[in-house]
């Protein structure tokens, strides 16, 4: 065998084992499956029903429509709650979206009547009291919930949280007084303060 026949061997045998390597690091990279990205699950709607709607219209004034408006959003919670149990999490993400449509139609409903009124603050009072029983129930039924679905729940837990916010601002707002800057309380406070870091320390026995 000749020199320049030798290298032309070696050169056919050495491509010959780049090509069988590159073939089964292609087909290891193949079977490896690639991490799916988390696809959320269509937001559910948030519509009152024409039946729920109807009863609330019905209602003979603004504390039965409150009190009856809250209660069918209870409902719908423990409806979502008996679906997340039994794994339906499709159907508890439609009754969430039920609940969220009617604390929403509860808040925006409380908004429309007198700011002073003592009657408007029973309103908020009954919407903090519900909506505070609610979170504690909307983070468990979170936590048990697939990714895809969680993430919906996620936003109705927040909204709830600020309705109660804006239930409790509203109720205390009429109540806590606070005294203008500059005001003789103010500047008592401030002299007090300079007392205290001109008085000299006390010896710990």
């Amino acid at each position: 065998m000749t020199r320049q026949s030798a290298e032309v061997r070696r050169y056919i045998l050495g491509t010959v084992e780049i090509a069988v390597c590159l073939l089964i690091l292609s087909g290891t990279v193949a079977s490896q499956e690639l991490p799916l990205q988390q696809v959320p699950a269509p937001p559910p709607p948030t519509v009152i029903s024409r039946d729920d709607q109807t009863q609330i219209d019905a209602a003979k004034d603004a504390k039965a429509r409150v009190k009856l408006t809250l209660d069918l959003a209870e409902q719908y919670l423990t409806t979502a709650e008996q679906s997340t149990t039994h794994t339906d999490f499709e159907t508890a993400s439609k009754e969430v979206g039920k609940y969220y449509a009617l604390i929403d139609d509860a808040l925006k409903f409380v908004r429309t009547q007198a700011h002073d009124s003592n009657k408007t603050r029973d309103l908020y009072k009954r919407i903090e009291l519900t909506l505070r029983a609610h979170g504690p129930r909307l983070t468990s039924m979170r936590r048990t919930t697939p990714l895809e679905f969680a993430i919906w729940i996620k936003e109705v837990e927040d909204f709830a949280r600020k309705g109660r916010t804006e239930a409790l601002d509203s109720f205390y707002g009429h109540t806590v007084i606070r005294e203008p800057k500059g005001s003789s309380s103010d500047k008592a406070i401030e002299q007090t303060r300079k007392d205290n870091s001109l008085a000299p320390e006390k010896k710990q026995p």
